[in-house]
Formats: C-alpha cells, structure tokens, sequence
C-alpha cells in the first residue's frame, strides 16, 4: 500500500527575508516620518511582522537605526569596490598623469551616477547627520572609514608611482570626495530628481581640481612638456 504524501503547512518566512522587510520598512518610515516620531509599532506593521520579531532582531530602536545605517553603508562600499576595480586597479592603463586623471575621473562618474541617485546613499547622509550623536558606536563600525580608507589606498598607489603627490593618502582621499561626491550631494540630495548630466560635470570638474591640487611635479612637468610640444609640432605643421 502505498504511502500518502505529507502535507506541509505553510512556508515559513526565512529570517533573511524577515530582516530585509523590517530594514526596507524601518529606512522609509525614519526618512519619511523621521527617527523619533516612528514607534516599532509603525516598523512592525510596515514590515508584517510581530513587535517581537523586531525587537528580537534589533532589539531597540537605537540598534535597528544602525542596522538601517549598515545595511545602506554595505551597499554602497559594495558599489565604490566594483567601481575602483573597474578604473583603478593595478591592471589599469594608467600611464601619466593625463591617464590618471581621466581614470578618477571614470570611477567619479560612475560613482556619482551610481551612488547620487541612489535612495541608500540619500538615506544613509540623512541619517548619519541628524543621528551621529544618537549612535556613539558608528564612528567604531569598519564601514565608518571603508570607502575613505579604499580610495586612500589606490591614491597611496599612484602616489608610490610617481604621479602625486600624497604624503597623506587619507587626507587626499577626503579632499577627493569633498571636491566630488560630496559636492554633488549637496547640489543634488534629491535623489528622485537628480540630474545626471550635472553630476558628470561636478565629478570632472572635481577630480580636475583634484589633479592639479595633487599631481607630482614631476608628473606635472612631463604634462606640461607633452603639451607645449604637440603645441610647437601644430604650428610647424602650419607654416
């Protein structure tokens, strides 16, 4: 005789997919309605889950605020990484310093047009600056210095080549995002109605200023000398 199938019952909501409703739930309701003024009753409906399960996952307010913060920061340093290997790697063609910027300037624009318009990056800015004094272990999390820290090394790597000029490859990491994702951030923190041509031109304009800011002398000069000579060979093409 043979035996009847059993039946299962329904299929229980996997705790990934529990914790990825309540973060999805948590950053609309914090950014939407703002951080003091949303109960984790409101989270809970929101997600359809119990209290109990946020609580049990996050377990205050406090922690599920930086589970939202983490969980956008990881996107992003996700989204900085691949950029970086897409334009800066060591396999890079980067042979001067004309090569290099156009490099920084690819991963700025493809970091700004990735990240800018991107909800996680307006979220994670949101939040970060009304409640830093609200999370005093943020400034300890590995993500609070990841995407400083990555730029600083690729920058720290040219400079070892000869082409900057950074004898405080941090330091030039923040000037580079102060003179570009920051600054296009600010002119854009929308990023519903951010515009993409403009983002490009604030990243090239940025990591222009960069350049000339941090470029080796060395590097420099030999710039300058390619130029004056393609100049000096047009006007004897000319005559």
């Amino acid at each position: 005789m043979r035996e009847r199938p059993v039946r299962e019952g329904p299929v229980r909501e996997r705790p990934a997919q529990k914790r990825a409703a309540i973060l999805a739930a948590a950053r609309e309701l914090f950014v939407r309605d703002g951080v003091e003024r949303t109960s984790m009753d409101a989270v809970a409906a929101r997600a359809n889950v119990s209290k109990r399960t946020v609580y049990d996952y996050y377990g205050d307010k406090q922690g599920l605020l930086l589970g939202v913060i983490v969980d956008g920061g990881e996107s992003l340093s996700a989204s900085l990484h691949a950029a970086l290997d897409r334009h800066l790697s060591d396999a890079a063609d980067i042979r001067d310093i004309e090569t290099l910027e156009r490099a920084l300037a690819a991963f700025a624009v493809d970091v700004g047009v990735t990240i800018i318009a991107s909800a996680d990056y307006a979220t994670v800015f949101t939040l970060v600056a009304e409640q830093r004094s609200q999370l005093p272990g943020l400034n300890d999390h590995p993500l609070a210095d990841a995407p400083e820290e990555a730029i600083a090394e690729r920058l720290a790597h040219f400079a070892k080549r000869g082409l900057l000029d950074a004898p405080d490859p941090r330091l030039a990491a923040d000037h580079f995002n102060a003179l570009t994702t920051l600054l296009a951030y600010n002119n854009q923190p929308d990023p519903a109605r951010a515009n993409v041509d403009q983002v490009r031109q604030t990243m090239i304009d940025g990591v222009h200023a960069f350049i000339r800011a941090y470029a080796a002398r060395d590097a420099r000069d030999a710039r300058d000398a390619s130029v004056a000579s393609a100049v000096a060979s047009g006007r004897h093409g000319c005559s």
